[in-house]
């Protein structure tokens, strides 16, 4: 890669940190949406499925623009992006507040919102890292990325349960939305954009895209990301609604939520820093097996605050641990051009599961009373996705930019 492809804007630090804050906002305010399942379900007169299928649409949404997202990052720059996704997120959950129906709700929390998490997500933040951290670090400090994602989430439960109690869900919302504009002055830390290695090809979108859908490895890891997707926003969305349903509280379901943020600060950090050493497939498909093994201890006990708190920091290990490892075999196969891009297609993978985690849940739920059936299916799923992961072939794809002769 040129030195200028390196070279970030703002020294390597000021980026980090920068790209860690905004990982940390964006996802801490996304993940305490399902805090708000009860209260507004309540008031709105929502059926659990109306609900969900915002959250799914939103999920979607998230997945369908990520690549064009991540894409467009790549070629006019990673900071003027993420103020735009910035702005757009902003505006979806202000607007989420305003919302009287289900029907409206689709639009603010499921489109616009999802909209504006793609074009500010720690996907794009990460994309920024990878061109300007040396590809010998690159694991650890997407590690590093995901576990500021995780503090988010870990700061934003309590806290979002505190701005309902306190203001209720409408004034939380508000200040939510509110506190997603400091991604605006953040973003400007991470400007600047991808170089073109000398001797490379500028693919365009499709090109680049067919070309790497061609690698039998890439392919699986696509599928395999749809379980992650599937397994976090069911949980994330569903479970508050759950352990009430089971007579906890809905401050344990808040605590469920933050502890799963807390414990994948460990887990990211871990996996980004093993994800150096030990084959990444590897990893991944133990991750997914645990989780499988994680959810089918959950359901044979009885729920009690303690095993779901417990279950959070067991889930909360493994949560987002997956995405340094993913990224890192996206960095590995093809390079820091594409990153944004390519990243951004597993992505969509993983937001298609997310929008069957969320949908399902609340089709199952309004069907049969409870959410068994979707615990079990996370159960085979995680064993699928184990077993998808082993074949994966880690090493790069050669001349994957250059142009047939």
């Amino acid at each position: 890669m040129s030195p200028s492809a390196l070279r970030p804007a703002v020294p390597l630090m000021v980026l980090i940190i920068a790209g860690c804050a905004i990982a940390a906002l964006g996802n801490g305010v996304r993940t305490s949406f399902g805090l708000f399942t009860l209260p507004m379900s309540a008031d709105l007169g929502l059926t659990r499925e109306g609900w969900g299928m915002a959250m799914a649409i939103q999920n979607l949404a998230w997945g369908i623009a990520q690549p064009f997202a991540g894409a467009f990052a790549d070629r006019v720059g990673t900071g003027r992006t993420i103020a735009l996704g910035g702005a757009v997120y902003a505006l979806g959950v202000l607007l989420m507040a305003f919302s009287p129906d289900a029907s409206v709700l689709i639009v603010t929390a499921g489109i616009i919102t999802g909209l504006g998490i793609a074009i500010c997500s720690f996907s794009v933040v990460m994309a920024a890292f990878g061109r300007s951290v040396p590809a010998e670090k690159r694991s650890l400090i997407f590690g590093v990325a995901t576990a500021a994602s995780s503090f988010g989430q870990f700061i934003f439960a309590p806290i979002s349960q505190g701005f309902i109690n306190s203001f209720g869900w409408q004034s939380a919302l508000i200040w939510l939305g509110a506190l997603l504009l400091l991604i605006i002055p953040l973003s400007f830390a991470l400007r600047g954009r991808a170089e073109t290695q000398e001797g490379q090809a500028d693919l365009p979108f499709m090109e680049a895209i067919a070309k790497a859908w061609g690698h039998g490895s890439y392919r699986l890891l696509v599928i395999g990301f749809f379980v992650c997707g599937f397994h976090l926003a069911f949980i994330n969305v569903h479970m508050p609604a759950y352990l009430v349903q089971c007579g906890l509280t809905p401050e344990v379901g808040s605590w469920a939520i933050a502890v799963i943020g807390l414990f994948n600060i460990v887990g990211s950090l871990l996996a980004g820093y093993l994800g150096g050493r030990l084959p990444k497939q590897l990893m991944l498909a133990s991750i997914y097996f645990l989780r499988a093994v994680a959810i089918a201890l959950f359901m044979l006990f009885p729920v009690t605050e303690v095993s779901a708190l417990v279950f959070a920091a067991a889930m909360g290990l493994m949560w987002l641990s997956t995405v340094p490892l993913t990224a890192g075999l996206v960095s590995l196969f093809f390079g820091a051009r594409y990153m944004g891009m390519l990243y951004g297609i597993a992505f969509f993978s993983h937001q298609l599961g997310s929008f069957m985690g969320v949908w399902l849940g609340g089709v199952v739920f309004d069907l049969t009373g409870h959410y068994d059936l979707v615990w079990y299916l996370g159960i085979m799923l995680g064993l699928a996705s184990a077993a998808i992961h082993l074949p994966i072939n880690e090493r790069s794809v050669p001349n994957f930019s250059l142009k047939a002769a």
